[in-house]
């Protein structure tokens, strides 16, 4: 794996610069419950590429983890992206900035 993606041997979850990396389904959590700010990206629409599937458009969003809010008030900010690489710069670059400012 690569310098900024590792997975822990402890736990098994893997991290992308720092921060943990789950999937569900079509949904990757970026990010820990535990913070104030996670990023959520839904998969919308994929294609096969030889044979395997690869992300074509991802939904991104930058939420609150505050149970107090409303689920609906969560989301401070959302885009769609085309690929997965594309999302997951931007996821990058929102929760670092969400979580250093106070």
């Amino acid at each position: 794996m690569s310098a900024t993606s590792r997975k822990d041997a402890d736990d098994g979850i893997l991290t992308y610069k720092g921060h943990p990396l789950m999937r569900h389904d079509n949904i990757i959590y970026y990010g820990s419950m535990s913070d104030r700010y996670i990023i959520m990206m839904q998969i919308l629409e994929t294609k096969m590429v030889k044979d395997l599937e690869v992300a074509t458009r991802v939904s991104v969003q930058l939420q609150q983890t505050s149970p107090s809010v409303r689920p609906k008030d969560r989301i401070v900010k959302k885009t769609e992206k085309d690929g997965l690489y594309t999302a997951l710069d931007i996821a990058v670059v929102w929760l670092n900035r969400a979580l250093s400012a106070k």
